[in-house]
């Protein structure tokens, strides 16, 4: 199973893609995390622009542990139909089912008060001010997507929300493969 998380920057979404990851036993892809890495890499020239490194990367990492009967939870903004359509495309390369999910703070001032709060855990990593978040291009969705609101629940109710959808596809002890 693909577990495609998206949403703008302080929403929740990483929160939320690792707790389910810990919780189900999935693998966790952060695209924040392989992006930085390529631009740490002492291993050759410093990197700028990634321009969809990242993404590109992400998707190999997931297709290969689909393939291998593994869950995975993909973490990123995914802000575009382009990408949507790729992690898809990743499921179906696999045949593995698909579960998208969209993060979203939709009580403003909560928002940006974790977009300005927050501190980065990948070293080397800057976060977007909340101009940046503003300024952000983010294609609304055309079709469907589990969408959890974060504003004014913890992240431990947000995770049981999101458990709703995923448990019935999920079992006690790991992502089914039946659906395979």
């Amino acid at each position: 199973m693909l577990i495609v998380f998206s949403g703008l920057p302080g929403t929740g979404k990483t929160t939320l893609a690792r707790a389910l990851a810990a919780r189900t036993g999935a693998v966790f892809l952060r695209i924040d995390s392989i992006e930085q890495g390529l631009r740490n890499s002492a291993a050759g020239p410093r990197i700028g622009s990634l321009d969809d490194a990242g993404y590109r990367a992400g998707y190999a990492l997931a297709g290969d542990n689909l393939k291998l009967g593994r869950a995975v939870v993909a973490d990123s903004v995914n802000p575009v139909k382009l990408t949507r359509d790729a992690w898809r495309g990743v499921a179906a390369r696999a045949g593995a089912p698909l579960i998208e999910v969209e993060v979203v703070c939709s009580d403003t001032e909560e928002h940006r008060r974790r977009v300005e709060d927050r501190t980065s855990d990948i070293p080397g990593l800057g976060l977007p001010s909340w101009q940046d978040v503003l300024d952000r291009i983010y294609e609304p969705w055309t079709g469907p997507v589990f969408r959890i609101d974060t504003a004014g629940k913890s992240p431990e109710d947000s995770l049981e929300d999101l458990m709703t959808v995923i448990r019935p596809k999920v079992r006690p002890e790991g992502p089914a493969q039946s659906d395979r």
